[in-house]
């Protein structure tokens, strides 16, 4: 544990940010899951819409600094090639 007052807070901050990111990621994780899921069932149009939600939250993250631009635009092009294909 810091003794400096700085090295608390920092702590603190840095604590607080990796809860922020982990709940992102996790909810980009779920809405990918529920997407693969609706393509596993066959259901297209469930499909569709989970597909705009999980690129949607790719998108959220990458802006928000949880992930790297070049990987939601990979994890993009995966869902995208997932969803075409499963047409």
């Amino acid at each position: 544990m810091p003794n400096i007052k700085s090295a608390k807070k920092r702590v603190l901050v840095s604590d607080k940010k990796n809860m922020h990111n982990r709940i992102i990621k996790s909810r980009m994780k779920s809405s990918i899951k529920k997407f693969e899921a609706a393509l596993e069932a066959g259901n297209k149009e469930e499909a569709v819409l989970s597909y705009r939600e999980a690129v949607s939250m790719v998108d959220k993250a990458a802006s928000k600094g949880v992930i790297h631009k070049n990987a939601s635009d990979r994890k993009k092009a995966q869902l995208t090639k997932a969803l075409v294909s499963a047409n």
